[in-house]
């Protein structure tokens, strides 16, 4: 016997990657309900080798259902989301609404998956911000290790992490620099995005940081370690899918970078490409589309006692978005649930 599982947003960017991440990886589905806003209505949607037609999310009645993802934004969460956990339904969600209530879990399933037996306070499990996502699952072999002290993450992240009228903006603004008359102004972002970098993602806090530097410090030290420092500088690059990031790591103990390497190559959900050499590294362009968090340029830091360098880079809308939800699902099958 399978499960009955609910994607709320299939239409999006993030929605359409679950279902095709469920397909892939042939998770235990009896029944699936594709939703969406009734605008929506009707539109059909691919699910492994079926087609679904998405249904109107306010009309919806979870009850009976077993898993509902979440790929909405908060407002949308906060309506929909009490409702499918009062109905029995366990909500795993990928908007921010709830990564910080200590009530619910927030969970990377390579890093904290026994948090996983929390779901039952509130029904509801919180997926982390996409660039929070890939790095800690680097950090979490490294910490076992040697103890992590302070953490300085600089980011590179793509305009998918916007949605979808992001990767049309950073397209059209391409296409209209080589296109006299087709010139496009920003208007998703504060600045032109196209050959360019942008070091401001969601809004500015008090503190001079902004929210999406807050949210990899706080989901950090909620997932990992609180007692982890974090520093964290979020930049936008012309990127359409996957984010990057260069890691400088401050260890309690020494750390040898060769012992690093070795470590992380055995780590789950990691890929470590590092040769020394033209090309001997990962770049976003070739991360599209895989499950796997890849290691690149992993070399000690000389300049601190206990020190390490590192690149890291995933597909935001898998690792750190789609893929960690379905990850999420399936530790809930198997040590809670129990029906696939």
């Amino acid at each position: 016997m399978g499960y009955r599982i609910v994607v709320v947003g299939a239409t999006g960017n993030v929605g359409r990657e679950i279902l095709n991440i469920l397909a892939e990886r042939e998770f235990p589905v009896d029944e699936i309900a594709a939703l969406a806003s009734r605008r929506s209505l009707g539109t059909e949607i691919s699910f492994g080798d079926k087609t679904l037609k998405c249904k109107d999310l306010e009309q919806f009645d979870f009850t009976g259902w077993d898993i509902a993802l979440f790929a909405v934004g908060s407002e949308a969460t906060k309506i929909y989301a009490p409702k499918a956990a009062a109905s029995g339904c366990v909500v795993i969600d990928n908007s921010s609404l709830y990564r910080y209530d200590p009530d619910v879990p927030l969970i990377v399933p390579e890093v904290n998956a026994d948090a996983v037996l929390g779901y039952q306070k509130k029904m509801i499990i919180a997926n982390p911000n996409c660039s929070t996502a890939q790095m800690v699952v680097a950090l979490k072999p490294l910490h076992d290790r040697a103890r992590i002290k302070r953490v300085v993450v600089s980011t590179y992240q793509s305009v998918s992490g916007t949605g979808k009228e992001a990767i049309d903006e950073l397209w059209n603004q391409t296409k209209g620099i080589f296109v006299p008359g087709q010139e496009v102004a920003p208007s998703v972002y504060p600045k032109q995005i196209a050959f360019n970098v942008i070091p401001h993602i969601d809004v500015f806090l008090d503190s001079g940081d902004t929210k999406e530097e807050w949210k990899m410090v706080a989901e950090t030290k909620k997932i990992l370690d609180p007692a982890i420092k974090v520093t964290a500088t979020c930049v936008r690059v012309p990127v359409f899918v996957g984010h990057s990031e260069s890691i400088n790591i401050e260890f309690e103990d020494f750390l040898a970078e060769d012992e690093a390497r070795e470590i992380l190559r055995e780590a789950p959900g990691i890929m470590v490409v590092d040769k020394r050499e033209a090309g001997g590294y990962i770049t976003p362009i070739e991360c599209v589309g895989d499950y796997a968090t890849y290691i690149s340029r992993i070399r000690q830091d000389s300049t601190i006692e206990n020190g390490i360098n590192l690149w890291c880079v995933s597909d935001n809308l898998r690792k750190g978005a789609a893929l960690n939800a379905v990850q999420i699902a399936e530790v809930l099958g198997q040590r809670c649930l129990k029906k696939g």
